[in-house]
């Protein structure tokens, strides 16, 4: 053994307490193609059969018999792990175990003898180990072609690929492989070899992938090897690659036909690694795989065998391409996922197994150190758990490193590869856990034992194949002058926790990491880490979020510095915080007093106001940035201003951490849309995430501030208790209230409703309760006081300057409650309310629209009540009473002027007031119709005094007015009725006497009786009489008389027409034509004088009787013509070459005109010879003759 001395001891190093050398070469990771026997034969040595892969063997060996033994599709087989859990290794090792090659004289599977105790899986093994199997075992992103992923048959092409390879065909030449094949099949390969290789002086196989360059010699080899002519071969050759064709169809087929070819229950196992990252996200490349599975399935019947790795589980992968991959799912029906205590038991038996005469030795220390272990390894509250020693046997197994680093190491393996910080090799897989632990021991390994392997020493398994972006980083850092080796260890845990969401990067756990010694004082390793954080700050090297630091690439840092270099100004920081604060952690809009009054406030921090200045009182928050902040400022502010005043503490931290979040926020707005690199695009995203969490950090920060902040009201500085920032404000709002509103109490009443205000119009005994118990009596004693108060100094009061009053300090009323209270005055009689000119009463039917609406609270006016005398109040009931018959009138005096305006509105308009009465407008309407009517002028005058009453506003001068105008308004009230009475009554036999005359001047000249003449000059005394209303009952009989006596004189004018219109009627009816004709023309005819007869005897006047005389001549010459024309055309006549003279009826009473004497012989003579002459005119139109 090898030991340090020292003082005269000797001190063991860490290499002498392992079990075999821990320098070997142990091939931490395993590479798909290492097939030297020598690496086989060390990998079997040292493969570690955990407890975990027992488990695992068993059930894929149980699955691979039933392939050896039945008829099996389910022959698929999905190992999934953690990125360097060992998938890979298990991988090789299965394709050892099928292919069981003898290796150093002993086949594969013998091995395992030692390594596993299970007997049923042993035999298993021998099973699978005795199978004749081909076993092709390939990594599936370094055997596809370049850019082959983007073709959707990407899987089937590689996997005949190598499958083409396993047989000795050429798999980069498909079509070159199925010429091989056939060939083969043929017997005739070995011919075309040997005849290429005369042709072309190469061998086949070292050649054939340069086929664009040999066509001369491949067709010449074709020829002379094969039965086909030489242009069959040029032909084949020219289109062999565009006919080739490969479907997974094809490629099963293949491999059915190769297996059924060996015979022997052969099988063929396919071994793809890393699948899984191969496949990625493309739904199409897993749809590829699924239907290679299958079809293999469905052909080679469990005879051929698809194995694959991936880091993700089968279940996961599919779930996550988001289609039906259920068929792929039964197929690969085997699935074996390695953990992480897999790995930790390799790691321990492999690398940390100790010689059995250290273990002794470790133990003690172990005992000796126990305490000071588990208080070394104390990570802080925030991480999610940390393995630390459980046992003595944990720490022999484990010693010199930590349990908490197996899975901490694991996770950053992870966070390496999937944020794009490693090379091409880590994300390939060559980096495992069992390297990287092993080469941390190496570098330790000269050190005594009590060493604790740092979790930074691990930075230097990965180093290299990280990006040069990162390790410049880590080198700039190390070659720094201004930093010492401690930093740059501090940096490299940095780096390594960076994307370790359960490893919080504080101050606690960084310490902890950096552990290199049980005995390490974690105090000082704290303040030495304090101080390394404080260094890499100042650099650049790192950034802190929160307690965390964190560690920045090259590319992070230049963002970092940008970040710096942003400006923002306190204004805006104090806004954000203003935000924060009246709209996330005290977002109430109104402070709710009680559940009656809720009250805005102004919302200010410092002196920025964060609200409209509308509201007596505010929210003021004081940050450590103002500058009045001793207790005395603080007090002179809350008695100059209504605000309760929040003084924070003087921690600036959140203030600083808003500063941060708004410069990160401007570089990403700047940044958004500008294109960038993939690592930049991850920045921006972690940037986001910071902002996220340094929004939450300052919510968190400022609920505690608020918790202890000071508060100050009303010059002094509260007694509020730490609690809750909302109870606490709320609170303190509480106090200012009840300070400022003195007089908030005076309501204890309150009007919810304009129900509750109308209540008040409809109490009857307002007025008595006023001085006892009335409702809010302490407000309303105040409020009859400012308004006498200011109607004495002549101060025009109006709604809205009321309510404004009452709704600030020191009242703080509401308005619904302002106007109740103002109502209970007016309903009372103590106030009087205007609007424009006119004083309303308690009656008014928009009283409350007034009182309630904006508008109309400007123009609303309010005056303290001078009473009005008694008689004059009386003196309008008696008015009512009297013109009116209205006895029930209101005892206020708004609501008694109210009622009688009402009344004489009434009086105005109104068509009826009751069953006996008419209003003036409408009896002064009839007029119009006729002006006869008596009483015009008492209408008139009713109607100007009662429109003088209506328009009079003033309260006082309303009263004063009715009663100038009492004497006036009870004559017009006696004198009106008879007027009423005559419309209502009389009018009707007036309006007869009235037609009676009319009809009597339309005839008076065919009138010459002197009796009816008599009684006309009595009808014409009554209705020009100014009051006839006592006469006019006589009207009826002198109507009687006039009638009888005027019909008499009008039948004596009839008696001579009618007996004329008799005689036409006959001569038309007796002419012996119309004898010849249907009943329905002389009953047409006879119709006609019947209605000329009816109309006589229903005329009323001399004019119209006289002047039917010539209507009938008429009447009966159209009947004449009629009939002549219905003769014509009842006779049917034929046309002749010439009209006949047409027949002219002539009537005797047109012959002869007017009237004459005859006295002598020649009278006659001189008759006859009109009559002649006439007749004779009328012969010269060569017309015949009718007289009728």
């Amino acid at each position: 053994m090898i030991y340090i001395e020292e003082k005269g001891e000797k001190i063991m190093q860490l290499r002498e307490i392992f079990y075999k050398d821990i320098q070997r070469d142990i091939k931490g990771v395993i590479k798909i193609g290492q097939e030297d026997d020598s690496v086989v034969y060390q990998e079997l040595q040292e493969y570690v059969v955990t407890r975990e892969l027992v488990k695992h063997f068993s059930e894929f060996l149980e699955a691979y018999k039933e392939g050896v033994n039945n008829y099996t599709d389910k022959m698929g087989v999905w190992i999934s792990g953690f990125f360097g859990s060992g998938k890979s290794h298990f991988l090789k090792i299965l394709s050892y175990l099928i292919e069981n090659k003898e290796i150093k004289g002993k086949k594969v599977t013998g091995y395992f003898d030692d390594k596993i105790e299970d007997a049923v899986i042993l035999a298993d093994l021998k099973i699978a180990g005795d199978t004749s199997a081909d076993v092709i075992l390939f990594n599936i992103d370094s055997k596809s072609d370049f850019n082959s992923k983007s073709s959707k048959d990407a899987i089937v092409k590689v996997f005949m690929k190598v499958f083409d390879e396993m047989q000795g065909f050429c798999g980069a030449l498909p079509w070159v492989a199925e010429l091989e094949r056939q060939m083969t099949k043929d017997g005739t390969y070995e011919a075309f070899q040997s005849k290429f290789q005369e042709a072309s002086g190469s061998k086949w196989k070292e050649s054939r992938e340069n086929f664009y360059f040999e066509k001369d010699n491949i067709i010449k080899a074709l020829v002379q090897a094969t039965k086909i002519t030489e242009d069959a071969a040029r032909d084949w050759y020219n289109k062999a690659e565009n006919a080739y064709f490969l479907s997974v169809e094809k490629f099963a087929s293949r491999v059915k036909e190769y297996i059924e070819s060996k015979g022997n229950n052969h099988h063929v196992v396919f071994l793809a690694d890393e699948i899984g990252q191969y496949i990625g996200d493309d739904v199409g490349l897993m749809l590829n795989l699924q239907t290679v599975v299958e079809d293999l399935g469905s052909y080679c019947g469990g005879r051929a065998w698809v194995i694959v790795t991936s880091q993700q589980d089968i279940d996961s992968i599919t779930k996550a391409k988001g289609s039906d991959f259920s068929k792929i799912q039964g197929r690969f029906s085997t699935r074996l996922n390695l953990s992480s205590a897999n790995v930790d038991e390799v790691i321990r038996k492999r690398i940390l197994r100790k010689q059995d005469a250290v273990k002794d030795t470790l133990r003690l220390l172990y005992q000796d150190k126990k305490a000071i272990l588990k208080n070394l390894i104390t990570f802080s509250a925030d991480t999610s758990e940390m393995k630390a020693y459980k046992s003595e046997e944990d720490f022999l197994e484990v010693y010199p490193f930590v349990p908490y680093q197996f899975n901490l190491l694991q996770s950053v393996f992870t966070g390496i590869r999937l944020h794009g910080v490693s090379g091409k090799y880590l994300s390939e897989g060559e980096r495992s856990l069992l390297s990287a632990f092993q080469e941390s021991a190496i570098m330790y390994a000269n050190q005594e034992i009590g060493t604790l392997i740092p979790f930074s020493a691990f930075y230097k398994t990965v180093e290299a194949f990280l990006d040069v972006n990162v390790r410049t980083a880590i080198i700039e850092a190390e070659d720094h002058e201004n930093l010492t080796k401690e930093d740059v260890e501090v940096l490299k845990i940095l780096f390594l926790i960076k994307h370790v969401k359960e490893m919080p990067s504080n101050i606690e756990n960084i310490a902890i990491l950096m552990i290199k010694h049980i005995d390490d004082d974690k105090i000082e390793l704290k303040k030495q880490v304090e101080g390394s954080l404080r260094r890499l700050m100042k650099e650049a090297l790192i950034h802190k979020n929160g307690n965390e630091y964190i560690f920045l690439t090259q590319e992070e840092q230049n963002v970092k510095k940008e970040i710096q270099n942003i400006p923002i100004d306190m204004s805006e920081i104090l806004l954000k915080i203003g935000e924060e604060i009246f709209e996330g952690i005290y977002n109430e809009k109104k402070y709710k007093y009680s559940s009656t009054y809720s009250f805005d406030f102004n919302k200010i921090i410092d002196d920025k106001f964060l609200s409209s200045q509308k509201s007596e009182i505010g929210l003021k928050v004081i940050t450590p940035y103002f500058d009045a902040t001793t207790s005395q400022e603080l007090k002179m502010m809350a008695a100059r201003e209504n605000n309760l005043i929040l003084k924070l503490p003087m921690d600036t931290t959140f203030l600083e951490e808003m500063e941060e979040v708004l410069k990160i926020q401007t570089y990403l707005l700047r940044k958004g849309g500008s294109a960038s690199t993939s690592e930049m695009e991850e920045i921006k995203i972690a940037k986001s995430r910071e902002v996220a969490e340094r929004k939450e950090r300052i919510r968190t920060l400022l609920i505690e501030a608020l918790r202890t902040a000071d508060i100050y009201a009303n010059a002094q500085k509260l007694a509020v208790k730490v609690k809750n920032p909302v109870e606490r404000i709320n609170e303190g709002f509480k106090l200012l209230i009840e300070s400022m509103y003195s007089k908030l109490n005076y309501i204890t009443t309150f009007a919810e409703t304009s129900k509750d205000l109308d209540d008040i119009l409809l109490d009857s005994d307002m007025q008595e309760r006023l001085v006892g118990d009335v409702s809010n009596k302490l407000a309303v004693d105040e409020m009859n006081r400012y308004i006498e108060r200011n109607t004495e100094r002549n101060i025009t009061m109006t709604m809205k300057s009321t309510i404004t009053l009452y709704t600030k300090a020191p009242y703080g009323w509401r308005d619904l409650d302002i106007i109740a209270v103002l109502l209970t005055l007016f309903k009372a009689g103590e106030v009087k309310l205007q609007l424009e000119n006119e004083y309303l009463s308690t009656s008014h039917k928009n009283l409350m629209s007034y009182l309630m609406k904006r508008d109309d609270q400007e123009r609303l006016l309010i005056e303290k009540r001078i009473k009005t005398p008694v008689k004059y109040m009386n003196n309008v009931k008696s008015l009512a009473k009297e013109i009116f018959g209205f006895a029930a009138m209101p005892s206020d005096e708004e609501g008694l002027m109210d009622q009688f305006k009402k009344l004489c509105q009434q009086e105005l308009s109104s068509k009826a007031i009751s069953a006996n009465d008419y209003g003036i407008y409408f009896l002064l309407e009839e007029y119009t119709k006729n002006n006869v009517y008596p009483g015009k002028e008492v209408l008139e005058r009713g109607k100007n005094l009662f429109e003088k009453i209506i328009r009079t506003k003033n309260t006082g001068e309303f009263y004063e007015k009715a009663y100038q105008l009492q004497d006036q308004l009870l004559d017009y009230e006696e004198d009106v009725f008879n007027i009423k009475k005559f419309f209502k009554n009389q009018k009707e036999q007036f309006d007869k006497a009235l037609q009676n005359l009319e009809i009597y001047e339309r005839n008076k000249t065919y009138v010459v009786d002197v009796d009816i003449i008599k009684v006309v000059g009595e009808i014409q005394k009554i209705v020009k009489s100014k009051e006839p209303y006592s006469e006019i009952h006589k009207l009826a009989k002198f109507i009687e008389i006039f009638t009888d006596k005027f019909q008499q004189l009008l039948e004596e004018e009839r008696k001579p027409i009618r007996s004329i219109i008799k005689n036409d009627a006959k001569r038309v009816l007796d002419d012996s034509t119309l004898q010849n004709f249907p009943e329905k023309l002389k009953s047409k005819l006879k119709t006609e004088f019947d209605n000329l007869l009816e109309r006589l005897g229903k005329a009323d006047n001399f004019y119209e009787v006289i002047a039917m005389k010539e209507e009938s001549n008429r009447l009966k010459t159209r009947c004449f013509e009629e009939i002549e024309k219905a003769l014509d055309l009842f006779s049917g006549k034929p046309l002749k070459e010439y009209e006949d003279k047409t027949v002219k009826n002539i009537s005797m009473a047109n012959i002869f005109h007017g009237t004459k004497i005859i006295e002598t012989e020649e009278d006659i003579e001189e008759i006859l010879k009109e009559i002649r002459e006439r007749l004779q005119e009328e012969l010269k139109i060569d017309k015949k003759l009718k007289l009728i």
